[in-house]
């Protein structure tokens, strides 16, 4: 296979990946689901869902920790199904895997 065959399917495939990047949704949660996020594959945080019971002005710093652990789990989530998604996509590349 030629070389410039090589680079046109690599180009069609990132660009198939990037559409799929920007249709990938995630949801993630943390203390039990009291707080949720949605995330899309680009990771911008579409959503954030709170449960009115874990609000407490006292303890603030939970709720910033629970949000946190939410969005970091998001986007762990996001790098886990492009990881695999991307790899699917190599093995259509002929000669290089």
């Amino acid at each position: 296979m030629k070389l410039n065959q090589i680079m046109k399917q690599a180009q069609a495939l990132q660009e198939k990946f990037k559409k799929q990047l920007e249709d990938l949704n995630v949801e993630a949660a943390a203390g039990g689901g009291m707080v949720k996020v949605q995330m899309n594959g680009n990771k911008t945080v579409l959503g954030v869902s709170i449960d009115p019971e874990v609000v407490d002005k006292d303890d603030v710093e939970m709720l910033q920790d629970l949000v946190t652990a939410a969005v970091n789990e998001a986007s762990r989530k996001v790098d886990e199904e492009a990881q695999q998604q991307l790899g699917s996509m190599a093995g259509n590349l002929p000669g290089l895997f």
